[in-house]
């Protein structure tokens, strides 16, 4: 058969052996990028600590499974680890992929160098993965390798206790450094504040005691809040005055330094013995010495006080005289007038204050200093009446007073025989108790006020009034039964302090009204004896108690008094009343119960109380079923 033209098969057998050339190569490279896998050359810590190197023998190989097989522990000083991977048989264009579980997110990009370094890898678990890969083909099977970066002891749960631990440490030294510092400082400041408020204390008081001096103590504290001070007239004030005899002529012939000082030695003494005796020094004019008692506080006993503290000027004045003649020396004589009255007291002036007294009282002390004679004591016929209990008194015949008409003289000798000790003519107990006994009066005014102004309005039967019969039941049971002044004093200062106790509490009052007594006796001068003594007369007022001693049975027959007397009836409704509020009884019969089983039981003590209250039982328990509401 002929063809029109040849046809020439060689260029197409050719082509085909390229293409099916090129298609055997694809798929057997692709089958290398499959099961080829990547292997770890050698593994270096920190740039220079070889761990691991690979090597073909079958030695190794074993190690090399070891190896792989188990998690690496590696210090974390050598935290920085360098990873080579083996490039023979590789087919060219082959790529290296990293992945560090623990560190990396996912796997890395392509590289083209086998050598991977990771540094400063922080404590943990890490898994490093290499294989091979391309851009278009499949990527081969990891390798692994498993290693632990330890955690250092710095960074360990117990390092940082101990960081903790440190730090909290630390800070309390530096605390205690800078409280140290400031307590220093501190310290500093104080110890100037300190000096300077003790300065400042130390002016205050020189500026107080000048001040105390010039002034009675309520007058200047008056006078320091408000400004100024009122004027105050007491009823009842001594006054004294003393005068030096011839002190003029004395004067002209005297060293006139000798002289002052011998007059300041006299009024240093006076100074102490009036301070003593609770006497208000007014004044010194030249040689005149002044001075006043019952002032600033008003009591009863200032009269034979101020005689007191003029027996004991006169007393120095002859013990003056005694050492004087032993040395020819002489000594001056001086003049001691006294008078009894009201007065005016008052500061005067504005920069240079002045407490002084005004009023006839003063004017007639003087006048009885000067009608007196040296080395005695010349006191007005008021004074005497107030004293003549306590003083041996001399009569001088009267003296006239402008607007007084004629005022009787005395010249006091001394305290009375019975109530001195002999032979040194000193007050003895019995004159201190009848002292007492006139300053009970003075406690009475004073109590009594109190009672009146905090006693609850609650208290029908044991109020003021109450305390005002027992008080005074007492006095006239004791002078009945013939007591002794002490006794007398004993009970009659527990009798006006036996119910003070209400005043803070219904209940244990009578110990309330021993503590009362402990606190405000001291001022009125009894002491610690009496005191204990007053105590144990108030507790025996307590019901449960039985009285052994004569004052205790007059107390307690005074306390019990309105269950003999014709007004019963009121007076033990008024203290059913009290006691319903107390709610210590709860009705009226119950009351009635009770007083009846009282009346019956109850005795007077005393044979004065039996004799004042001799009222039948029968008609008294007649009384108790009488009992109302409204009686």
């Amino acid at each position: 058969m002929n063809f029109p033209y040849k046809t020439n098969y060689y260029p197409l057998f050719f082509l085909f052996l390229v293409v099916f050339s090129i298609t055997i190569e694809t798929i057997s490279y692709s089958q290398i990028s499959i099961t080829k896998q990547p292997k770890i050359l050698n593994i270096t810590l920190k740039g220079d600590s070889l761990i691991y190197k690979l090597d073909d023998s079958s030695t190794m190989r074993d190690k090399e499974d070891i190896f792989f097989s188990k998690s690496i522990t590696i210090p974390y000083k050598y935290n920085s680890v360098y990873f080579g991977i083996d490039t023979c048989n590789i087919p060219d264009g082959t790529c290296f992929q990293f992945y560090l579980a623990g560190h990396d997110k996912n796997w890395g990009k392509l590289y083209k160098y086998p050598l991977k370094e990771y540094s400063n890898l922080s404590p943990g678990s890490y898994i490093f993965n290499v294989r091979f890969n391309s851009k278009d083909r499949i990527p081969s099977a990891s390798t692994s390798f498993q290693f632990k970066i330890l955690t250092p002891f710095y960074m360990t749960r117990i390092a940082i206790f101990i960081y903790m631990v440190t730090g909290l440490l630390f800070f309390l030294v530096v605390a205690k450094v800078f409280s140290y510092k400031f307590a220093r400082e501190r310290f500093r400041l104080e110890r100037i504040i300190n000096k300077r408020t003790d300065e400042l204390i130390k002016e205050k008081d020189k500026s107080e005691n000048l001040i105390a001096n010039l002034l009675p103590k309520d007058t200047a504290y008056e006078l320091k809040t408000k400004g100024k001070a009122t004027k105050r007239k007491y009823q009842m004030a001594t006054v004294l005055f003393s005068d030096i005899q011839g002190f003029t002529r004395l004067a002209e012939q005297i060293n006139p330094e000798i002289l002052i000082d011998i007059l300041d030695s006299f009024y240093l003494h006076f100074d102490s013995v009036v301070e003593k005796y609770n006497i208000e020094k007014i004044k010194t004019i030249g040689d005149a010495y002044m001075c006043a008692g019952g002032i600033p506080e008003k009591n009863r006993t200032n009269p034979v006080e101020v005689i007191m503290a003029a027996l004991e000027m006169q007393q120095y004045m002859k013990e003056l005289h005694k050492k004087s003649s032993k040395k020819n020396t002489r000594i001056w004589d001086i003049r001691i007038g006294i008078h009894t009255g009201s007065i005016i007291a008052g500061v005067v002036g504005h920069k240079k204050l002045s407490y002084d007294i005004w009023g006839d009282t003063v004017n007639i002390a003087s006048r009885m200093e000067s009608s007196g004679e040296a080395g005695k004591i010349n006191i007005s016929g008021s004074t005497y009446e107030l004293v003549k209990n306590f003083f041996n008194c001399e009569y001088r015949g009267k003296m006239p007073v402008k607007y007084k008409g004629e005022i009787d003289m005395y010249f006091v000798k001394g305290i009375r025989p019975d109530l001195q000790t002999i032979p040194l003519g000193l007050p003895n107990k019995k004159f201190f108790i009848h002292l007492q006994l006139l300053r009970l009066n003075d406690l009475e005014e004073a109590i009594l006020k109190i009672l009146k102004e905090k006693l609850p309005q609650n208290l029908y039967y044991h109020n003021y009034r109450h305390t005002m019969h027992v008080y005074t039941q007492v006095e006239l049971l004791g002078r009945a039964e013939k007591i002794s002044d002490d006794e007398m004093l004993f009970v009659r200062t527990a009798a006006l302090l036996h119910d003070s106790g209400f005043m803070n509490s219904y209940e244990n009052h009578e110990k309330l009204g021993c503590d009362y007594a402990k606190e405000i006796l001291p001022g009125y001068k009894y002491s610690e004896e009496q005191i204990s003594r007053i105590c144990e007369l108030i507790m025996i007022t307590s019901r449960g108690f039985k009285p052994k001693t004569l004052i205790e049975k007059i107390i307690c027959d005074a306390d019990s008094d309105y269950l003999g007397r014709v007004d019963y009836k009121q007076a033990s409704m008024d203290l059913c009343n009290e006691l319903k509020e107390q709610k210590k009884v709860n009705s009226l019969n119950e009351w009635k119960e009770s007083q009846a089983k009282l009346i019956k039981e109850h005795e007077f003590y005393t044979k004065t109380a039996i004799i004042l209250r001799d009222i039948n039982k029968k008609e008294q328990l007649k009384n108790v079923h009488q009992l109302t509401d409204k009686s």
